[in-house]
């Protein structure tokens, strides 16, 4: 494609970024710590495609006499070529980007993929911050009950934030994407329900439980790693949250 073409291009893909990263759009992709770098890459996007539309128009009567006239291109053999069609198949990610606003990853991916807890979370615990239900991240929880033996959680009430999803066995358990990056390499945190968990609604539905700790466990179904459970004292539906993951 002539530069034109491409200057366009990049135009609407600067625009995408810009329009996701200043809305909480760009929560569904990356950590929220990235906001900043995407907004830089939106804006210098932006001004190479300005930059490049005016050096085109301003040059336009130069490249006319130097093509006769032609957007082809002269391979030597006095007939103009033009480029394969194909290299606008690279406006399709954007357009997807700019007319596409798809969920954050949820029930389904975390039913595709195995616990992200594993042995290489093990650590030393500190206590529990002083709160008569403690605010806990998935992670957090689940690490402290599986590694710690729950001794650093004791009998305290928590409170879990999180997705209902299908596990292995057939029933509800609770789920929270983890991102390292962005959502290419999301995966999830999944803690069961021991006692009177969450009933009558369905996958994708988000929760906010209040229990206690529960020595029960099984192994995931997906990669054998150990999901531990919360004894379930209250819940409550909730909206998704702005920042779907953890």
């Amino acid at each position: 494609m002539n530069r034109q073409a491409q200057a366009v291009i990049m135009l609407l893909l600067g625009g995408a970024v810009l329009r996701t990263s200043l809305t909480d759009l760009y929560l569904r992709y990356v950590k929220a710590g990235l906001r900043p770098f995407l907004i830089c890459a939106g804006v210098l996007l932006v001004l190479a495609a300005i930059m490049t539309l005016w050096y085109e128009f301003r040059s336009t009567d130069e490249r006319e006499h130097d093509h006769g006239g032609d957007d082809g291109h002269d391979h030597g053999d006095g007939k103009p070529h033009r480029e394969p069609m194909i290299g606008w198949l690279i406006i399709a990610p954007v357009l997807g980007l700019l007319l596409v606003a798809p969920p954050a990853m949820g029930s389904y991916a975390a039913g595709q993929s195995g616990t992200a807890l594993s042995t290489a979370d093990q650590s030393d615990f500190p206590p529990l911050p002083a709160g008569d239900v403690v605010p806990l991240t998935m992670l957090d929880y689940a690490s402290r009950a599986v590694f710690d033996k729950g001794q650093s959680l004791g009998d305290r009430k928590v409170r879990l934030t999180g997705f209902l999803t299908t596990g292995a066995d057939g029933r509800q358990i609770l789920a929270r994407m983890i991102l390292s990056c962005c959502a290419a390499d999301a995966r999830p945190i999944k803690v069961g329900f021991a006692g009177q968990g969450p009933t009558g609604l369905a996958d994708d539905s988000w929760v906010e439980v209040e229990g206690t700790y529960s020595d029960q466990q099984v192994k995931d179904g997906v990669n054998g790693e150990i999901i531990p459970f919360v004894e379930v004292t209250a819940w409550r539906p909730i909206e998704p949250p702005k920042e779907q993951y953890e």
